[in-house]
């Protein structure tokens, strides 16, 4: 990662000498998929840790059994995994619910916790607002011994939901809202992932999250800028229960926010529950696994993720970047072959027999200069080039095949246009020219030969909304892009027909794609580089 404000803290701790070890965590709560905000973290958290000779766990914030589940759990463990990187320890918070309510019924004991017996709708009121302070609940100064009883019967099941919560005892003039007796546990009668029916109350996030750092030695507990709230609570909870120093502390960055899509987890389930996208793993999504079975590969990925770096502040990156990250990343992975996607039939008149071409695979500069791989791709009289590669009345700078104009045909020859057909409507249905001996051609080309041309069915992958920040239209579904995912059925030539399910290639003018390995689709993983597009000059 690039110097960034949390790597110059921890320098200075190692430098005091504060911890003896640099411990980070990313805790993600198993109630969806992991998204390309969530590499961010995982990227900032595992590569401290590796950069400072530290460890990295991984933790799942169980803590709430009505949204969690054990797949949400294996497709964390897979994304982490894919993106690069390992866990020293694997860890749950609710490994540690017995520690936890230990420390819950200290609190009571001490008297800076109490069960409060109001509805939920009663206490949102009495927690007053930014301009007033909030008002006591009469149960606040509920006995210890009454409490412990209460708090002891929730936890076995004898108090139905929403009856009685447990909450901390600190401020109720604090102008920090999350202070004025926050919720440390709540009733649920919904079994466990993990635990079953062994418990009957849950510790909320902000209890669970500082203790389950405690007890793993984080020594820097990383969130993003919309937890900074919530630090106060979490140094009064160890302060509290007298953890010591050194102890974890909270540090904040702010998240990622990246053009032209989501990442809203409910947004994202709406997408999926309503049928806009295929599922959690639709190549158009921005979650891990969407962006996997695209053709993402981790290294652009974590290219992406150090070059847009972490600071204090929001904002939103622009998604030119990780198109940029792609290129660079597949320029040297995706082997070079020829697709039309809009076909227009091509007639070299002088030429009457098919031969065999050897093509390299590779350009100059991909980064395999001393690869001699090649493949073979027929040529012959018929071939089909693109729509946009003929033009009847060219305008001026015109590059490509017009009447009387000369093109290079890519890895042929040069040909001549010497008449074309059209239908009803005056568009062009059939182009005859022939091969000519001359150095003229400016342009160049690229086609199939029509009979060995093979058709494959192409996805082009594309933003999944039409403007850059969704999030700031009320209506954000009537934003999305209704090609996000249009398919075709494009003819390629016999080589790239045969590449297998999970590997890219490289169309040439047309962009990166990869072979989905769920459905055989050719996924358009990214475009070239701006500017260089098929109704271009080449």
């Amino acid at each position: 990662m690039p110097a960034n404000f949390i790597e110059d803290i921890i320098t200075e701790h190692i430098a005091e000498g504060r911890y003896p070890a640099i411990v980070t965590r990313f805790p993600p709560e198993p109630n969806g998929y992991l998204h390309i905000g969530h590499a961010k973290s995982i990227c900032l958290n595992f590569g401290l840790a590796a950069q400072y000779g530290g460890r990295c766990n991984l933790r799942m914030d169980d803590t709430n059994p009505t949204k969690e589940d054990t797949k949400y759990v294996e497709s964390i463990q897979a994304d982490v995994a894919w993106l690069g990187f390992k866990w020293d320890d694997m860890c749950y918070a609710s490994d540690y619910f017995s520690h936890m309510y230990f420390c819950a019924q200290l609190l009571v004991r001490k008297g800076l916790a109490y069960v409060d017996s109001c509805s939920r709708e009663e206490i949102r009121a009495m927690r007053g607002t930014i301009s007033e302070p909030g008002s006591a609940s009469p149960y606040r100064d509920r006995p210890a011994n009454e409490s412990l009883h209460l708090l002891a019967e929730m936890r076995d099941g004898k108090h139905p939901e929403g009856s009685h919560v447990l909450r901390a005892k600190i401020d109720l003039s604090n102008p920090n809202m999350l202070m004025r007796d926050p919720i440390l546990y709540r009733i649920m009668h919904t079994p466990h992932h993990r635990t079953g029916s062994k418990w009957y109350i849950y510790p909320t996030y902000d209890f669970a999250h500082c203790l389950s750092d405690q007890y793993e030695d984080i020594s820097h507990s990383i969130c993003t800028l919309e937890f900074e709230n919530n630090r106060e609570l979490y140094d009064w909870v160890l302060t509290a229960l007298d953890y010591a120093e050194p102890r974890p502390h909270q540090y904040e960055y702010a998240r990622l926010v990246l053009e032209h899509t989501v990442l809203s987890k409910r947004k994202l389930q709406q997408l999926v529950a309503e049928g806009h996208v295929s599922g959690w793993d639709d190549p158009c999504m921005p979650t891990l696994a969407g962006l996997r079975r695209r053709g993402v590969t981790p290294e652009a990925l974590r290219a992406f993720i150090n070059m847009i770096g972490v600071a204090k502040t929001n904002s939103t990156v622009d998604v030119a970047k990780l198109d940029y990250c792609l290129r660079e990343d597949l320029n040297t992975k995706a082997p070079r072959c020829m697709a039309v996607f809009k076909p227009l039939r091509l007639h070299i008149t002088n030429l009457e027999e098919r031969s065999r071409l050897t093509v390299p695979d590779w350009p100059e500069n991909s980064g395999h200069d001393d690869d001699p791989s090649t493949h073979e791709v027929v040529f012959g009289p018929h071939l089909l080039i693109e729509q946009t590669d003929f033009a009847i009345d060219p305008p001026k700078g015109w590059h490509r095949l017009a009447p009387g104009k000369e093109v290079r045909l890519r890895h042929a020859g040069i040909i001549r246009c010497d008449s074309y057909e059209v239908d009803e409507h005056g568009t062009p249905t059939l182009v005859r020219c022939t091969l000519v001996d001359s150095q003229k051609a400016k342009g160049t080309i690229h086609w199939v030969e029509s009979t060995f041309a093979q058709m494959r069915v192409v996805r082009l992958i594309d933003h999944l909304f039409t403007v850059p920040n969704p999030d700031q239209h009320e209506d954000w579904l009537a934003t999305l892009n209704p090609a996000r995912g249009e398919k075709l059925v494009a003819f390629v030539e016999y080589h790239a027909a045969r590449t297998p399910n999970g590997t890219h290639v490289q169309f040439e003018r047309h962009g990166y794609f990869y072979r989905d390995p769920v459905d055989g689709v050719f996924n358009r993983v990214v475009k070239l580089r701006d500017g260089y597009k098929i109704n271009s000059q080449t």
